[in-house]
This record gives C-alpha cells, structure tokens and sequence, in this order.
C-alpha cells in the first residue's frame, strides 16, 4: 500500500509543480494497476537522486507488483539510506509480499531494525505510547462515519451516537494534548517517532471553530516545527487553511470544504490567488487539486491567471 502522497521537493531544471504533476501521473498508474509504468514514471522523475522515503518507497511498490524484484529492493535501499523507518508497515504492506521469499529480503529487514533501535534509542518512550494510543482514539470513531453514515443516514440515532462519542474523545484527547505541550513542548519527531508525533496535530486540527483561538496559539509551534522537518509541512497546511476557514479568510492550500445547502454536495472553500494554488501545493510535496478533488467525487479544474 502506498505511503502519504510523496514529498516531492526538486531543485533544478524541474519546476516543483512538473515534479508533483509526475508523482501524480504515477500514482493513477498504481491505482489504474499499471505497475510497470508508475515505476518507469517514479524512476524518470527520482534519477537525479532527488526525492523523500516515501517516494522510493511508493516507487518499489510499484516494481515488486509489477514484479521487478532488482527495482523495487533498489528503491527500498534507498528509502532506508534517506531515513525510512516504518518497518511495521513494511512487514504488512501486501503491495511487498513477492519480495518476501528473496533472500534480500530479511538482510533488509534487519538493516531496518537496526536503523529503528538506534532512532528510538533517545525516545521519550512512555510519552510515544501516550501519543500513539491518542491518535488511535482520535482516529478510531472517525474511520466509522462513512460506512455508519452510508448504513443508516446522517440524521440516525447510530450516526448520532458516533458522533457523540468522536467530541468526547476529542475532548479527552485535547485535554491530554495541551498537557502535554505544557510540560514538554511540541511532540517532535525527534522525540517520539513520526507517528506519534502526528497525534498532537491530528487533535489541534480537530477543534471546532468555537475554540480558535487554541488552534491559533498552538499554530507558531507548528510552523517552527515543520521549518525543523519536526512535522510534515502538508500537515501545517491544513492546519493553516483551517484557521483562515475559522477566521473567514480564503485558504491558501485548497485543502478545505463546505457543504452548497443548495446542491447538498461539498465544494471548495475559497481559495486565495486561486490559478497558483497547485504551484504552492507542490512546494510542500502535495499533489496537485485536481486529484486531491478526487477523493470527495469532485471534478476539478485550475484556473488559469486569465480566468479567475
């Protein structure tokens, strides 16, 4: 299974939007199962040394499903060198299963766990697993709503009592959160690990727009901590989009919607210098509208500088 949406960031004769525009194109190749050509597109666009983990890593995706066995354990040595570590999804990931009878394959294992008990050797080891199980409370109510939702309607008691249990978990999760800040400041990386560091944003971006003003002190934490790579800057994007949302301002980043009352169907939220929105997308590894548009049935066209 594909990684987050690829990082991404080139420097060069390639333009940042060139760049995600490929990382888009293969990845509707993956999804269109033509494997063999998401890897030629990964491989034209990372041959200059370019890229993040993710991208190799999405990139070996696609050649062991496709099944090039050379490429796609190429890529993942790769995404070790650059700091890969997520070696439980590795072992899961179903995309690998045709490298696992290779006897490259557990050398590789190995090398990986390595790599993991020298990073989580300085850990804050009881303040990961605080964070991790939070996540997994903000998480684990919201991953229902669309299948509740569909079985029994908005409007059912069923619907209604998830929801209710999602903002009392909410509110738990950001009472432990501002603890949390207080005493140790933003959960790094560096401190926790890369997913339990997300936690602590997961949970500020869930407020409610009756409690801003949080989201707005915590937001200059946020971008110190993505200047430091301490937390993905696509992540502050939504955070910064919300709070303009919050504030009645139009977003930078397009990653907001609302609801048309008349049409019942979700639409973007107003979007700031809007024929440049995939340029600044791209420069913090997002990919371009169009195809964020996709996952909520939307078909979306840029404007153009002369057509606003």
């Amino acid at each position: 299974m594909k990684t987050l949406f690829l990082s991404l960031l080139l420097a060069g004769s390639i333009s940042t939007v060139t760049w995600a525009q490929s990382a888009a194109e293969a990845n509707a190749k993956y999804d269109a199962k033509d494997y063999k050509g998401s890897g030629q597109v990964y491989d034209q666009v990372l041959k200059n040394g370019k890229g993040s983990t993710a991208d190799h890593y999405n990139a070996a995706c696609s050649w062991a499903l496709a099944g090039d066995k050379d490429k796609a354990f190429a890529h993942l040595g790769k995404a070790i060198d650059k700091g890969y570590l997520n070696i439980s999804h590795l072992k899961q990931d179903s995309d690998l299963n045709s490298l696992h009878s290779d006897k490259r394959w557990e050398k590789l294992v190995q090398q990986l766990q390595a790599n993991v008990d020298k990073a989580e050797a300085n850990y804050n080891k009881p303040l990961k697993a605080q964070l991790e199980q939070i996540y997994e409370d903000d998480q684990k109510y919201r991953r229902m709503i669309g299948k509740v939702q569909q079985e029994h309607g908005p409007q059912s008691e069923q619907f209604q009592e998830l929801i209710r249990k999602m903002w009392a978990a909410d509110k738990e999760n950001l009472e432990q959160i501002i603890a949390i800040i207080e005493e140790h400041g933003w959960p790094k990386k560096s401190m926790v690990g890369g997913a339990a560091s997300q936690a602590a944003w997961a949970v500020i971006q869930h407020i409610g727009q009756d409690q801003k003003e949080l989201m707005e002190k915590y937001l200059p934490m946020m971008r110190e901590a993505a200047e430091k790579g301490e937390l993905q800057k696509s992540s502050l994007a939504l955070t910064e989009d919300r709070v303009r949302m919050y504030n009645n301002q139009p977003q930078l980043y397009g990653s907001q919607l609302k609801n048309n009352p008349e049409t019942n169907k979700p639409e973007f939220y107003p979007i700031e210098d809007e024929a440049n929105v995939d340029k600044r997308r791209a420069t913090i590894g997002m990919e371009p509208l169009s195809e964020y548009a996709k996952r909520f049935g939307l078909e979306y066209t840029p404007p153009t500088s002369d057509n606003k």
